[in-house]
């Protein structure tokens, strides 16, 4: 019997009109990025704060932090690639050179414009200008950049993160200092990647290869469970952006960690956005640390939150 033939035929993507990087507009530029403070007592501010609601809770996670530190527990961050395009991976990164962040997970779009700024020193391009004219996300370098590191990581077995971390210092491009993969890398800590085929520009190219995309991020997502072990015997962990693919992938690997070694832990978590959404509420906030633990949930602008957590995390580290 003859197999029935599908309705609609997939689109040939060796058609499409890919573009250079340097005919795009970046809308984020190393110049306009961010920087860690060098003084950071210089001045009362947290000592100024009320002790009342977020005020409160933000001093408290700050010191849950330092708690879980200072008995060598996990300080995982789940980040959106927007982190990246307001400019606070310098902010970031301090943080990790500091020993204060022990791990990273970004969703694929992180991937997408760590490599542009390590490469070009750039990134964020005019979406709806791009739509109008199907341009949008076909910059031919960006997909030739993901697809290499995507070969590494089949080629060695390692997870996407790894793979981009260990591709950036290699090559060594000219802002390799802005990349948090490469210096993840460089600090021996993991940094992880969950992908969601489709949902980013370089599936739009003839060279991105879904399956190994797929499986290298599915390791990823097995070092998570693991780390997820780590982090609900004390750990802390902050997811700060993602409003769906991380705190999905966040619930499932601490269910995975849970299954294995039994029962649930102690942990804390936060979720830091500009607006409260469901997700990030109830896998990261509310969900994992019922009866086991306490969430916390800030609503700010990225560009404010993180260098303002930031200051007061090395405020508590003396860092």
């Amino acid at each position: 019997m003859s197999s029935k033939k599908s309705k609609t035929e997939p689109v040939d993507l060796n058609r499409i009109k890919q573009t250079e990087y340097k005919q795009r507009d970046n809308k984020s530029k190393v110049s306009d990025f961010g920087r860690p403070m060098k003084n950071i007592h210089e001045s009362d501010f947290f000592e100024s704060l009320p002790k009342f609601l977020k005020a409160a809770d933000l001093e408290t996670f700050i010191n849950k932090v330092k708690i879980a530190r200072d008995n060598n527990k996990p300080f995982q961050l789940l980040l959106g690639a927007h982190t990246i395009k307001v400019g606070l991976t310098p902010i970031l990164i301090d943080l990790i050179r500091k020993n204060i962040v022990t791990g990273v997970a970004f969703n694929c779009a992180g991937v997408i414009h760590d490599l542009e700024l390590a490469f070009f020193g750039g990134t964020s391009e005019d979406v709806q200008k791009g739509l109008m004219d199907g341009s949008f996300g076909m910059v031919k370098e960006t997909s030739e950049l993901f697809a290499r590191v995507v070969v590494l990581s089949s080629e060695e077995n390692i997870g996407l993160g790894e793979a981009t971390g260990r591709f950036v210092v290699k090559e060594n491009p000219p802002y390799k200092s802005l990349s948090i993969f490469g210096m993840a890398y460089e600090e021996n800590i993991e940094a992880m990647v969950h992908v969601g085929i489709g949902t980013d520009i370089v599936a739009q190219h003839p060279n991105y290869d879904a399956a190994k995309t797929a499986a290298a991020s599915h390791l990823d997502f097995r070092k998570l469970c693991t780390i997820c072990s780590e982090i609900d015997d004390g750990g802390v962990v902050a997811n700060i952006g993602s409003a769906v693919i991380l705190p999905e992938v966040f619930l499932k690997a601490l269910t995975v960690a849970r299954n294995i070694k039994g029962g649930s832990g102690k942990l804390t978590t936060a979720n830091f956005d500009m607006i409260t959404h469901y997700r990030p509420m109830e896998n990261v906030v509310n969900r994992p640390t019922f009866k086991v633990g306490k969430g916390y949930n800030f609503v700010g602008h990225h560009e404010i939150m993180v260098p303002l957590l930031a200051w007061g995390l090395r405020r508590k580290f003396n860092k």
